[in-house]
């Protein structure tokens, strides 16, 4: 145990820091899987993304159209697969706090 903690001091760290630079981000790899993005124009309310949600996140709104609970979101991206129009993607956005709960739901 000792030639481990002798042998990390040596080494650099693992971890990334979160800002690397005044106002830029750590980057993201190319698939990463984000916060959910959603164009209400771009939906023609098949429904497809209900069947297919494994958490129960998307819930059908007025007018065959969509709202989603990001509290709830597992980041699989199976939504964004089955969408016939591409109207939900995942973006790369990894911050996904707020004080207000109502703030998680995408309409």
């Amino acid at each position: 145990m000792l030639y481990e903690t002798l042998r990390s001091l040596f080494r650099r760290p693992v971890t990334v820091e979160y800002i690397t630079k005044p106002g830029r981000m750590v980057p993201v790899p190319e698939r990463f899987r984000g916060k959910l993005t959603y164009d209400r124009d771009a939906c023609i309310g098949c429904m497809l993304c209900v069947r297919v949600c494994p958490g129960g996140v998307i819930t059908s709104a007025e007018e065959r159209k969509v709202a989603f609970n990001i509290s709830r979101c597992i980041l699989c991206g199976q939504c964004a697969e089955i969408c016939p129009k591409g109207a939900i993607k995942m973006s790369t956005q990894f911050e996904i706090v707020t004080f207000d709960k109502n703030g998680l739901i995408v309409k």
